[in-house]
């Protein structure tokens, strides 16, 4: 009878396989409370003299929340305008639009973790946490791979010197279906177990549920995606300066220098900023993450300043519209348009004097003069290839 009851109550903890027994285990500590405490408490972030987990939000935390509250007003716009515009819907919009929208959930994303930092965090379950940071992390990592997306987009435009139509439609849309899957397969592997729950030798430091090898692991993939960013882009200013010096060739020699001049520094003026900002945001977040694999738990305090290092990243959301988008005058006055129509624009659509600056956006002679020449600028910024340009750019192989 005994043997029977046992039976019927069913089988033990003991009795269940390695693998149910270890799914047993995480689910959990998924749901325990402590575990946030434990982990925090191990890493030295409670012994920490800012006392940002006892407290409210703290100076820097609003200030964030402000520059988060810009990005999202800022990349709605820009979203609103492309929406807006039939002329914007089509193909070479897309990346910039997909671009636009990831930089905006991003900054709700930070936004949404920064109200729940501090005392909240003490309060959360482990899957909580893991959805606060791997939010924030799928969609930052979304704006990046979106920079790789434009950049191999480019590149593959100006190498066949044809712009997306028809057919070619399927590689845009295969580029932005491909950086989603790879944000968020990157953004839920501490969820599904790559994580350093019971092995709190094996934890991060600014991020105390993640494991060590899976920070160095996403160091490692957007070290590679930023390496993949400046080849493509010094290829794309190598085959253009080729091309160009081609069809100078052919012209007049004084006229050809001057414009050759001229649209040499327009061109690496704007790489220069693509590449410059992308970097100066990035940079100092990735060896930050590098020395928190390397440093032990409480060994390095500058590792409780994480948040700076992370706004740092932010604020490239927050210039990649200026930077990508707002460089097509056909967009800055779109934005014009849908912003201040009646101050700005009079009634038969033409800009008044008072809104000329921001449209035409030199800041010299030689920069109005470059934007004249082929819309080269605007063509390597904003991603605005035309047949037109194309032409201009190959005009030997065009004609055949």
């Amino acid at each position: 009878m005994a043997t029977q009851s046992s039976a019927a109550a069913g089988p033990t903890p003991s009795q269940y396989d390695p693998a149910s027994g270890y799914l047993l285990r995480m689910f959990r500590d998924y749901q325990s409370n402590a575990v946030i405490t434990e982990h925090y408490n191990y890493t030295g972030k409670l012994s920490d003299n800012s006392n940002r987990y006892s407290h409210g939000l703290k100076t820097e935390a609003i200030i964030f929340l402000l520059v988060c509250l810009l990005i999202v007003a800022e990349n709605a716009v820009v979203l609103l305008a492309i929406w807006k515009n039939k002329k914007f819907h089509v193909p070479m919009y897309y990346l910039l639009g997909n671009l636009t929208l990831s930089d905006l959930l991003a900054g709700f994303t930070y936004m949404v973790n920064i109200i729940t930092s501090g005392a909240n965090t003490l309060t959360m379950t482990p899957v909580m946490w893991f959805l606060r940071e791997g939010g924030v992390f799928i969609m930052l990592a979304a704006s990046v791979v979106s920079l790789l997306a434009i950049a191999i987009e480019r590149h593959v435009t100006m190498v066949r010197m044809k712009p997306y139509q028809g057919d070619k439609q399927g590689r845009m849309f295969a580029l932005i279906g491909a950086s989603w899957v790879l944000s968020v397969f990157l953004g839920v592997l501490p969820i599904l177990g790559w994580n350093c729950l019971g092995r709190l030798d094996r934890c991060s430091t600014v991020l105390p549920l993640y494991a060590k090898s899976y920070i160095l692991f996403c160091v490692t993939v957007f070290s590679g995606i930023l390496m993949s960013i400046v080849v493509l882009y010094v290829r794309i200013f190598r085959i253009v300066k080729c091309n160009t010096q081609q069809r100078l060739a052919a012209g007049p020699q004084r006229k050809g220098l001057a414009r050759k001049s001229q649209k040499y520094l327009a061109l690496l003026k704007t790489v220069t900023i693509v590449l410059g900002v992308f970097i100066a945001c990035w940079l100092p977040l990735f060896v930050f993450l590098l020395l928190d694999f390397f440093c032990e738990a409480n060994k390095c305090p500058v590792l409780f300043k994480a948040d700076y290092f992370l706004g740092i990243a932010m604020f490239n959301s927050l210039l990649n519209p200026i930077i990508y988008t707002l460089t097509s005058k056909d967009m800055r006055r779109a934005i014009l348009h849908l912003l201040c129509r009646h101050c700005l624009l009079t009634k038969d659509g033409q800009v008044k004097k008072i809104a000329m600056p921001f449209l035409e956006c030199s800041t010299s002679k030689a920069d109005g003069v470059s934007h004249r020449l082929e819309g080269l600028e605007i063509t390597v910024s904003s991603g605005n290839f035309s047949p037109t340009t194309i032409k201009a750019i190959y005009p030997r192989m065009s004609k055949t």
